[in-house]
């Protein structure tokens, strides 16, 4: 991981979260395939406090670190060194995204209700946007959950699926479809509900392979669910501008989370190939071995260095920075399975079972090809970019290239 250009105070603070991480997390980490258990947790997030690492993305005003966008990758991937080292300093989706998004646009009194406790690991979130079809999942214009005025507020109606975190979550940052009301326009609007509102119930849970993110995937059901006007977060009908807000900078900080968990997978691999014997040597000296392994650092460098441009991006030009993020996440996703699945491979048939934990690991990151906008819905959005942003260069004077050169040389 490039440090040398890091400040002393950013570097100090990687320094002491890669120890925390390897010294501390990894001999709580639970057994491939288990979650990790609340009281682990509680307690992990305590010596996280005590060791200076807690919450690194967080204003120091709300117990974090105060790292600057920017400087969330190198941190954020030391804390991913482990599946459990992101809930252990507080830095895990999706209370990650949703700390990020509080941070900007809410009121101080929602900051004080909402923020402060969650930055204190004092409770989870979740955040209420995926749908069941033909509602929101890859295309949020077609949020199908409503929300319309009632004396004081509003009364939402709607049904949720794959809202991560849900299970044990003090609130949820639901996104509901709003009338044009009082001179605000007709859009999606962000409300937040506390889990024990009478109108928001936890459904049928949705069993998937991956298992780091606490509270589960489950359906959550909005029945005339009533919330004042101070629910809202950020503006009436704004709520899609403010999902960019929130989901640039999120998929990149799982970017940077599993970027960390390949380099534990890649570090297993080396120390696997460098002891093991076949054919009369270790099996890093043998040239397939080589190849899979060199194709494992050129993954993890590149991943490295867009993750690094884009939160550059992020923090200078957020609106440049949300679309580069579609190009991390689709390299970041792909190529982080590459390198665990290299793993795997030079592990053979200890790295498909349960006595080293790559097989989970590769669990874990192959759902990030799918969540966060599949890939390719970001392929295809990056294409429209690339083709749109070609087309005005050229209309605005730059010389067209596409023109075949007829009868040159005799050819066409």
């Amino acid at each position: 991981m490039t440090s040398s250009d890091l400040p002393p105070e950013v570097e100090e603070l990687r320094q002491r979260t890669r120890r925390f991480v390897r010294e501390i997390v990894v001999d709580e980490e639970p057994a491939p395939g288990e979650r990790l258990d609340q009281v682990t947790r509680d307690r992990l997030q305590a010596a996280a406090k005590e060791a200076g690492v807690f919450a690194p993305h967080v204003p120091k005003e709300y117990g974090g670190q105060g790292l600057s966008l920017r400087h969330w990758s190198p941190v954020l991937q030391e804390a991913g060194y482990s599946p459990i080292g992101p809930s252990a300093l507080n830095c895990m989706a999706p209370d990650e995204g949703n700390m990020h998004m509080l941070n900007l646009i809410a009121t101080e009194e929602q900051k004080k209700r909402y923020l402060a406790p969650l930055a204190a690991g004092d409770v989870r979130s979740c955040f209420g946007m995926t749908e069941p079809h033909s509602g929101a999942g890859s295309d949020p214009a077609a949020l199908r959950t409503r929300a319309v005025r009632a004396g004081g507020g509003w009364v939402l109606d709607g049904h949720k699926r794959f809202t991560s975190g849900a299970v044990g979550a003090g609130f949820c940052i639901v996104m509901a479809r709003t009338p044009a009301v009082d001179g605000s326009p007709e859009g999606a609007t962000m409300f937040l509900v506390d889990m024990d509102n009478p109108g928001i119930r936890i459904g049928e849970p949705i069993h998937t392979v991956d298992r780091a993110i606490d509270g589960g995937h489950p359906h959550l059901y909005l029945e005339n669910c009533f919330v004042p006007d101070d629910a809202v977060l950020g503006e009436v009908g704004l709520g899609f501008r403010y999902a960019q807000v929130r989901l640039g900078p999120a998929r990149l900080t799982h970017c940077m989370r599993w970027l960390g968990l390949a380099r534990r997978a890649h570090d297993i691999a080396l120390d696997r190939a460098a002891k093991r014997e076949l054919f009369g040597g270790p099996i890093d000296s043998l040239g397939l071995a080589q190849h899979l392994i060199a194709e494992s650092v050129i993954d993890i460098e590149t991943s490295d260095a867009i993750i690094t441009k884009t939160a550059t991006l992020l923090h200078s030009d957020p609106k440049a920075g949300s679309a580069m993020s579609s190009v991390a996440k689709v390299h970041c996703s792909e190529a982080i399975f590459r390198v665990i699945d290299r793993a795997i491979q030079i592990c053979g048939g200890d790295g498909v079972s349960d006595g080293l934990p790559l097989a989970q690991y590769l669990n874990e990151v192959r759902p990030f090809r799918i969540y966060d906008g599949s890939n390719e819905t970001h392929r295809w959005a990056i294409a429209r970019r690339a083709s749109a942003g070609r087309s005005a260069a050229v209309r605005a004077g730059e010389q067209y290239q596409g023109d075949a050169v007829v009868g040159r040389d005799g050819g066409a």
